[in-house]
């Protein structure tokens, strides 16, 4: 299974390279293309169409007949969505075209910003498989927002992790986030890799 980690705001996928070792050592081959940091005050459409923009460029020699797996954090996982066929909207209710490829087989979403999909019909193309988690105290995409997911004809598993946070789901968090004191940021991680390296190797 070809792995490809889309990595979220910030851009640098070595923020969870525990996990894309791991993923590596069971036999995957993980792409991980970095992007500049995103600012969602400052961005644009462009800024954002140029992530499952840049994702399907880092597949560009991979075999067609392969069979990927998209893992994303934030931003990330929402472009994984968009490749798997998901329909994001604008603020003006309108559409938007996005880059889709037929090889993504499995998606496994952190914190994904379901908001874009929440137009009728925007998700009832994708049939690819779901493993998505969201913080408890994720302030940026509440877990009531990732329940959209649930609108789309494909397998969901959602869960909902106590006392985590947006950066939960990030081995090394930017400067000054600061877990709840009952979140076991270790024990969880350690957990959420195990789930997602099944996940990713089912059939």
């Amino acid at each position: 299974m070809i792995v490809l980690f889309a990595v979220g705001g910030g851009g640098d996928p070595e923020r969870h390279r525990p996990l894309l070792d791991h993923l590596a050592a069971r036999g995957h081959q993980v792409i991980a293309p970095s992007f500049p940091r995103l600012h969602p005050q400052q961005a644009t459409w462009e800024d954002y169409l140029a992530r499952p923009l840049g994702l399907v460029e880092a597949l560009r020699d991979v075999d067609p007949d392969a069979e990927v797996a998209v893992v994303g954090h934030s931003i990330g996982a929402w472009a994984g969505l968009c490749l798997a066929g998901a329909t994001p909207w604008s603020r003006d209710r309108a559409p938007l075209e996005v880059p889709r490829d037929s090889r993504v087989r499995r998606l496994v979403l952190y914190t994904p910003p379901a908001g874009w999909f929440a137009a009728p019909g925007a998700l009832d193309a994708v049939t690819t498989p779901m493993l998505v988690y969201v913080g408890e105290l994720d302030t940026f995409v509440p877990a009531s927002e990732v329940e959209l997911l649930r609108a789309a004809p494909a397998e969901v598993d959602l869960r909902v992790v106590p006392k985590a946070g947006h950066f939960g789901f990030v081995h090394v968090p930017p400067p000054g986030v600061e877990d709840d004191p009952a979140f076991d940021r270790n024990g969880f991680l350690a957990r959420m890799v195990d789930e997602t390296s099944a996940f990713v190797s089912s059939r």
